[in-house]
């Protein structure tokens, strides 16, 4: 049996790059708003979604961006998978964020982790 080697840090920022990208796809998530999540221009944001650019490891925008997959992976199983009830909450005003909708939290670091922790702990309850 061959040992596998790990992936390369071009290989892991190629990975992220697109599961980034297909979830802003999957939620419509614009690359203004992208931007303002993971803490990059809107060109940056906007090349990335085209798959012009890839992620930096061990940078701000990499760890954001790690958030966002964790959080659609959350949103996902709770939605059953799916993916209009998923965009339908991100940008529906929610009584658990005092009346605010998560895709205006979700664009501040804080905000980001705190919806991600939200749906973390509401899907242990399921």
């Amino acid at each position: 049996m061959q040992k596998q080697s790990a992936p390369s840090p071009a290989d892991r920022a190629s990975v992220l790059g697109q599961a980034v990208s297909e979830v802003a796809r999957r939620l419509h998530i614009g690359p203004t708003d992208l931007g303002q999540i993971i803490g990059v221009s809107q060109p940056t944001a906007s090349r990335l979604l085209k798959g012009e650019s890839h992620l930096r490891a061990s940078t701000k925008e990499w760890e954001l961006s790690t958030f966002v997959v964790r959080l659609y992976r959350s949103l996902f199983s709770l939605v059953g998978g799916d993916d209009n009830l998923a965009r339908g909450w991100l940008h529906s005003p929610n009584q658990a964020f005092p009346g605010q909708r998560p895709i205006d939290l979700i664009k501040r670091v804080d905000g980001l982790i705190h919806v991600c922790e939200y749906l973390d702990a509401y899907r242990a309850r399921v």
